[in-house]
């Protein structure tokens, strides 16, 4: 059991997995997507060291781990023409930037970042959208572990976590969101997202802290 908003979160053991959404170069450094938009990179950097020590539990206690990396094929087959041409940033998808071509799989920006790395067994999805369902292998890599509880971190709170969370609760997933594990560029968006997520009893899910889940994690054996 988890200390959580807006009740306690209760997990199995046997059936709970850590989502990592988008922790990449090109969302948290400079040169990248992110900062190509205008934005202050350093925010979201900030929670790597939270979510290291997530990890790091998941990977003691051997519980399944998910990573997933926002991109695009190369000829950007698989990227709507909306998407590829929306906003007005110094930087499009597909541009070669400082960290190599744009949000584009396999680039040097499009890797995690190296702190929290992906290790041999862990899984890694990408996918060509927002939500980390739509175009992937995910909800199958699910039910063949058995998950039915998902802990999820990363990047950004709004958009890309946001979706994911409402994807997996559509698909009757048990949510918890670890606030100090998730960031936004903007401070208010982070904030609505956690309040809209736990409102009218926990409607999409919870939301935690670092400590809450580490301490919760604890009272399993190793």
């Amino acid at each position: 059991m988890i200390s959580a908003q807006p009740y306690e979160y209760n997990f199995p053991a046997d059936g709970v997995a850590l989502l990592i959404i988008d922790m990449q170069r090109d969302f948290l450094e400079p040169g990248g997507f992110g900062a190509a938009l205008g934005n202050d990179v350093s925010r979201l950097q900030a929670i790597a060291p939270n979510i290291k020590l997530l990890l790091q539990a998941f990977r003691n206690y051997r519980l399944p781990i998910f990573h997933t990396q926002e991109g695009h094929a190369p000829d950007l087959s698989d990227c709507p023409v909306s998407k590829l041409n929306r906003g007005k940033s110094q930087l499009k998808i597909g541009d070669v930037g400082p960290m190599g071509r744009i949000l584009i799989l396999g680039e040097t920006g499009n890797a995690i970042v190296p702190e929290l790395a992906p290790l041999p067994g862990e899984f890694v999805i990408t996918k060509p959208g927002k939500g980390a369902f739509y175009r992937t292998n995910l909800e199958q890599l699910l039910q063949q572990q058995n998950i039915s509880h998902l802990m999820i971190t990363g990047v950004t709170t709004e958009v890309c976590v946001q979706t994911t969370m409402r994807e997996a609760n559509d698909r009757g997933y048990e949510c918890l969101l670890v606030e100090d594990a998730t960031d936004s560029y903007f401070p208010e968006f982070k904030q609505a997202t956690l309040e809209m997520i736990r409102a009218q009893g926990g409607i999409v899910g919870w939301t935690a802290t670092t400590t809450a889940v580490l301490q919760g994690l604890a009272t399993m054996k190793p």
